[in-house]
């Protein structure tokens, strides 16, 4: 199987980081391959009101934005198109259930991931996001250490 259309979930994380490196090199080495770079956006705790939570969502979605923008001109050194997404996620939905929709919308034949995000339960193993992108994905997973 060839991987054609790949998935990068990016967090700003030093692992989702690592995880478009990856998608970069992969790239190069193949250059007919189409990279997507998505960020889900989970504005909520557990002191936010509606107001605050879309405010900090929309602030939080402009920052995910230009550091997608920056990561983008990487690829474009290489001749790499990228498509990037920005989505704000519904409260209190893992960020898991949007990045796998939406590599089921776009048919994407591998998805890169950070083993661990932003979250607060860093000393996890596996984050609460890699981990159900990988039992919930119908295509292959990476998962940057």
């Amino acid at each position: 199987m060839t991987t054609k259309r790949i998935l990068v979930a990016y967090d700003g994380s030093e692992m989702s980081k690592r995880a478009v490196a990856e998608a970069n090199l992969q790239a190069v080495e193949a250059p007919q391959r189409e990279i997507h770079l998505m960020a889900v956006v989970t504005p909520t705790g557990p002191a936010t009101n509606a107001a605050v939570s879309k405010s900090l969502g929309r602030e939080m979605a402009d920052r995910f934005q230009s550091e997608m923008e920056e990561l983008k001109q990487e690829f474009k050194a290489h001749n790499i198109d990228v498509m990037t997404e920005v989505v704000v996620s519904p409260v209190k939905q893992n960020a898991a259930v949007q990045i796998v929709a939406y590599a089921n919308k776009h048919d994407m034949d591998l998805i890169i991931i950070g083993s661990r995000g932003l979250g607060n339960m860093k000393k996890m193993l596996l984050g609460s996001v890699s981990s159900k992108v990988v039992q919930q994905a119908s295509c292959p997973v990476l998962v940057m250490k």
